[in-house]
């Protein structure tokens, strides 16, 4: 689950504080106006339910959408972390009943789409507040019954010819197509095995980070966005891109989406296969990140025009990184748990300084929703959630003080 739980705080802590020497995390993660602007924005609910995606490109104010959008899920799960920061913090987050309340209240735009929804596999990002309120009270029904619906529906995208969930629907059939992202939305296949018994959810997010493995992955570490196989064979037919620059360039965003998924493969199962798969992915990542650390759209983009960056990528990496210190650190890899906190601290650091927007209604400009299609520099709902999380991150080991 996205979502630290008290017992992962509490072994972070242990285990970070006997670690010394970690880099300073920028202020900003900490700022005064994390609060306030969430906070504003959370007051300013539309109605009925539209949920902030990415702001313009000018002044920086939230475009709007409605919650049948894969990304609805994520500023409720950014109110949760905002309540979660509270319990962290013991000033200057807020008051804590009141960031539930909004997060709940958010939420609730969601539930008709667990009968019908467009956003197919993406379900996956649909339940991350229901997950997060689960954390808050196991015994949730609303939730509960939320986190299994949308677990069902990705279940139902299960391939078994092929081993893996669909990601895009076609109007050919046979063409099955499947994207990197959907290693994200594996997690309530898992959240959900463990409200139901029912360890066939865990089967298929298994066979579908197998087959991502194999199929994905370059030997260099870098990611296809898209692969596509015949459903009625299992042979793949086509690797290519839909939103990095060219079909054999690796899409920062995907590689962060991989890094993340991999890492919380091997939580999930400890299998030794992933948290090799998540090293590998991780060191294409910080490798090809340029000397001024920021996250451009696509690794291998050209520089001229100048290629912009992405925020977002770099906030999911970031906790990525953290989720792999925490495997590495299971694996009593002390020095290796190290190495990737500070890179994580470092990718948060020099992004923070280039996309910071204080006038903006986001917490970060200078993410990249599209490239193609030309959405970019913009602010986006799931880097500041992600930049969020981070800081939670942060303090939760020790690292930073509110």
């Amino acid at each position: 689950m996205l979502a630290l739980s008290l017992a992962s705080l509490a072994l972070s802590i242990v285990h970070t504080a006997a670690l010394p020497g970690f880099a300073s995390p920028p202020a900003e993660l900490f700022s005064p106006l994390v609060a306030q602007k969430v906070l504003k924005t959370a007051q300013a609910s539309p109605s009925p339910a539209q949920y902030p995606q990415y702001t313009d490109r000018t002044v920086g104010d939230w475009e709007w959408f409605s919650p049948d959008t894969w990304t609805s899920g994520f500023f409720p799960s950014t109110l949760y972390a905002m309540y979660e920061r509270t319990k962290l913090c013991s000033s200057g987050a807020g008051d804590a009943a009141q960031w539930l309340d909004l997060a709940r209240s958010w939420a609730t735009g969601e539930i008709p789409l667990e009968i019908k929804t467009g956003v197919g596999h993406d379900v996956g990002f649909l339940s991350y507040p229901f997950m997060d309120e689960l954390v808050v009270n196991p015994e949730n029904e609303t939730a509960i019954e939320a986190v299994n619906a949308f677990a069902t529906a990705l279940a139902a995208r299960f391939n078994p010819t092929v081993g893996c969930t669909r990601s895009w629907d076609s109007a050919d059939p046979t063409d099955f197509q499947v994207i990197i992202d959907n290693m994200m939305n594996l997690e309530v296949l898992f959240a959900s095995e463990k409200l139901t018994g029912n360890h066939t959810l865990r089967d298929i997010a298994i066979s579908h980070a197998d087959k991502t493995m194999a199929n994905h992955l370059r030997s260099d570490g870098g990611t296809f966005h898209v692969v596509e196989y015949n459903s009625t064979t299992g042979a793949v037919i086509a690797r290519h891109t839909a939103q990095g620059y060219a079909d054999n360039s690796t899409w920062s965003r995907g590689e962060a989406w991989a890094l993340y998924g991999f890492a919380n493969m091997f939580k999930h199962t400890r299998k030794a296969d992933y948290i090799q798969t998540a090293r590998h992915i991780a060191s294409y990542f910080l490798s090809n990140t340029p000397d001024d650390g920021v996250i451009p759209w696509d690794f291998n983009a050209p520089l001229v025009p100048p290629r912009p960056a992405d925020s977002s990528a770099a906030m999911i990496a970031a906790n990525g990184l953290f989720l792999l210190s925490d495997q590495e650190f299971s694996l009593l890899n002390i020095s290796g748990s190290r190495y990737y906190t500070n890179a994580a601290i470092k990718v948060i650091s020099d992004n923070t300084n280039l996309a910071w927007a204080p006038s903006w209604q986001s917490l970060l400009s200078n993410g990249t929703v599209n490239n193609p299609a030309h959405n970019n520099l913009t602010g986006i709902v799931y880097g500041d959630y992600f930049f969020i999380k981070a800081g939670n991150e942060l303090v939760g080991r020790g690292i930073s003080q509110c």
